[in-house]
């Protein structure tokens, strides 16, 4: 049995889940987008993507560093000095 959930509720829980999704993913920063790529088949980088394609499709144009400061928490350069790391072997 589904319980009935309105427009604008499931609106409203998709936002939520994406805001955890993404705080996630900001605390989380051992997790390496190739691993996230080779394990999801998307990564960081996907989401600002995906986030600047919907906010487009609103009329809204977002610089790809902006977006992905939304998605990191942070400028990607100082995300990728802080936390990326090199090919595990």
């Amino acid at each position: 049995m589904t319980t009935p959930i309105s427009e604008q509720t499931e609106t409203e829980i998709q936002a939520a889940a994406f805001r955890r999704l993404v705080a996630h993913l900001q605390e989380h920063t051992e997790v390496q987008n190739i691993d996230l790529m080779n394990l999801a088949g998307f990564c960081r980088n996907c989401l600002s993507k995906w986030y600047r394609a919907e906010a487009a499709e609103r009329g809204i144009d977002i610089p790809d560093p902006e977006a992905r400061e939304r998605i990191y928490g942070m400028p990607y350069e100082d995300w990728k000095a802080r936390y990326q790391t090199g090919p595990k072997q």
